[in-house]
């Protein structure tokens, strides 16, 4: 059986996980779209929020640039899947 390969391109979503450091309340959800937010605090260290969902690149552009504009930096940003 042959298998399919999604290839990742410009107009196609795909599944992200971003994460950056701190906590981003449910407030944001406005601007985030349907992502999953969620937040991991180990021991005393700061909290890491979890970004997960499916955009695509533009969207995900859009996203980058207003957690820049809010001073988060990047701990990583993951494409999971492709859609």
């Amino acid at each position: 059986m042959n298998e399919v390969v999604q290839m990742l391109t410009l107009d196609r979503p795909a599944i992200y996980q971003i994460k950056v450091p701190g906590h981003l309340g449910e407030s944001l959800v406005d601007w985030i779209g349907r992502m999953t937010i969620t937040v991991e605090s180990e021991g005393d260290g700061l909290p890491i929020t979890t970004l997960v969902g499916m955009v695509d690149q533009a969207a995900l552009q859009g996203l980058l640039r207003r957690l820049y504009s809010l001073g988060l930096p990047l701990i990583s940003v993951n494409c999971i899947e492709v859609g």
